[in-house]
């Protein structure tokens, strides 16, 4: 799992209930836009988060409709495993001898 991955899930898990939509998530995982639309759209095509459409009019708003996202209440236990997994193998690599370099 990538790292902006692991941080868009991060920034959902901090309040699984609360819908997001992309730009307060970027802003939360500290990446841009053309980084986390795309991990969105594998999230939910995964059923780990799931989105819809605000409904308002766009002209009575003056602004584009947004997109809200959250974590999928079935998939919370999943994503939680899959983060300590995450954090797992980057603590054995930092463990392992001659990663940094060694001898040369």
């Amino acid at each position: 799992m990538t790292l902006p991955t692991q941080r868009v899930l991060r920034t959902l898990l901090d309040d699984p209930a609360r819908e997001m939509y992309g730009l307060e998530i970027c802003a939360a995982a500290g990446l841009p836009s053309g980084t986390i639309h795309p991990i969105l759209a594998r999230l939910e095509g995964v059923g780990w988060v799931r989105s819809h459409w605000e409904s308002i009019d766009p002209r009575v708003e003056g602004r584009p409709r947004r997109r809200y996202y959250r974590l999928d209440p079935n998939s919370i236990a999943t994503v939680q495993a899959a983060l300590a997994r995450a954090d797992a193998a980057v603590a054995r690599l930092r463990l392992r001898p001659g990663l940094a370099g060694e001898g040369q």
